[in-house]
């Protein structure tokens, strides 16, 4: 799978804007291809198969990790897991795009890791934990458990964010949107 394309890697805690910005940059760089992971959940609100997440059951998630199916995965909420299938990296890399990955801050490591100079790793990160629960509470997807949960896990995913490339702090949209594209452009250039 070694070739000279690249990959971003976008991570961030839930409700910090990160796929708002990675729609953005999808729309102005055409060569950008958003890479659509695998997981054991169901699908939540509008999600489709195969466009939001290739959605699998426990066991097939299982045994395409046996198989080595994946470059890397985790079990992000416990039962829960997420994966990034090389089939998936190929079929972009095929086309001669760049492929942009939205990944948990663990899964985000491991493929910086993985692919070094290759890749680009940016955290989008929330202006504040109050300000993410607002917009948690806003988007109206999760139960007050779930919300709680995400929460919780932010707290953890923010100690991660130094490990990144770059750290994004999506307080105002318009210039979180503005550093997203200027700083893809300079790496896909």
């Amino acid at each position: 799978m070694e070739n000279g394309n690249k990959l971003l890697i976008f991570s961030a805690p839930s409700g910090a804007g990160k796929s708002t910005i990675i729609q953005h940059l999808l729309k102005q760089f055409p060569n950008l291809e958003f890479s659509v992971s695998a997981t054991s959940r169901n699908p939540r609100g509008e999600e489709k198969e195969s466009v939001d997440y290739y959605f699998l059951t426990n066991e097939q998630f299982k045994s395409k990790a046996e198989n080595g199916e994946f470059i890397e995965w985790e079990e992000v909420y416990a039962g829960t897991c997420y994966g990034t299938l090389h089939s998936e990296a190929q079929r972009i890399w095929d086309k001669g795009n760049t492929i942009v990955f939205d990944i948990d801050v663990v899964g985000g490591n491991n493929l910086k890791a993985i692919f070094g100079d290759k890749a680009l790793s940016i955290f989008i990160q929330p202006p504040s934990l109050e300000e993410l629960h607002k917009r948690l509470i806003g988007r109206a997807t999760d139960t007050p458990e779930a919300i709680e949960r995400r929460i919780a896990k932010a707290e953890q995913e923010l100690q991660y964010k130094d490990k990144f490339d770059v750290i994004i702090v999506n307080d105002k949209l318009e210039t979180a949107l503005e550093q997203a594209a200027e700083i893809v452009g300079k790496f896909i250039k």
